[in-house]
């Protein structure tokens, strides 16, 4: 028995436009609520959300069985959390801030086992080989992981044709708050200057014949950079959105209320 197909790897191999959405509230009773809302995918971020490897797995364990595939995102790109989280059952992780070729390959690297890679072979302890009841994992499960590199420097730009042709990277994720801050726009990412560098960016994958991804929080944004061409996009964040759909009950009743007429004193 093979490892379990990466419908969301497959997807991108047939240009098949993926919508996400981004999981950092680092609970999995909250990543299984949002696995419920009909996503393609969820970002599980390990980055700028306070998980650990435990409780990303954990919300990796609680997207099973849902329509969204759970993609992590690693804090780094260090070998160890990359074997760690791929043995939980991750089988799609981004890497943040690559901006060289030979970080590109370490982190292949990191996801295949030898004699090509360096990731351990440790399947049966792991949920990724269902606990070594999958037979064939060590086999099969190279062809389904999903290696994304995020480019977000002007670096990363600078290197992104070369980092785009390396074999086993099957996606490149432009960071657009990074990058702006980067080019002297912090807090501007949709500024044209940071759009026009976005544009070339997903031009230049497209050539390469790999996958562009991005994430933005406007939805006129999203709209752009689906034009632009966009493979896979999330466009939200559970943060942000419950922040947002609080604040804006609050200022409904409040609204409601100053427009009831009083009514008279005492009882």
């Amino acid at each position: 028995m093979p490892a379990p197909v990466n419908l969301f790897k497959a997807a991108l191999r047939e240009r098949r436009f993926q919508l996400g959405f981004w999981v950092a509230m680092a609970n999995p009773y909250a990543a299984e609520i949002v696995s419920g809302c009909g996503y393609d995918w969820l970002l599980i971020d390990g980055e700028h959300a306070p998980n650990d490897i435990p409780l990303l797995a954990a919300q990796v364990q609680a997207l099973k069985g849902s329509q969204s595939h759970a993609i992590v995102r690693l804090p780094v790109g260090e070998t160890w959390m990359i074997k760690q989280i791929l043995d939980a059952g991750a089988q799609t992780i981004m890497i943040p801030m690559v901006e060289t070729v030979e970080e590109a390959k370490r982190l292949v690297r990191a996801v295949r086992y030898p004699p090509q890679g360096v990731r351990g072979v440790g399947a049966a302890l792991g949920r990724a080989s269902s606990f070594n009841r999958v037979s064939d994992y060590l086999e099969t499960a190279e062809q389904e992981i999903c290696l994304i590199v995020q480019i977000e420097s002007r670096a990363g730009l600078e290197m992104l044709d070369q980092i785009a042709t390396v074999d086993g990277i099957d996606g490149l994720f432009i960071g657009p708050s990074d990058l702006a801050a980067d080019m002297g726009r912090l807090g501007q990412p949709g500024h044209a200057d940071v759009t026009d560098a976005i544009r070339d960016a997903f031009e230049r994958i497209a050539r390469a014949g790999k996958a562009a991804g991005i994430m933005t929080l406007s939805l006129d944004q999203a709209r752009l950079y689906r034009d632009l061409g966009a493979d896979f996009m999330a466009i939200g964040t559970d943060v942000t959105t419950l922040v947002e759909a609080t604040n804006r009950l609050r200022l409904h009743y409040q609204d409601s209320e100053t427009s009831i007429p009083a009514g008279p004193s005492g009882y």
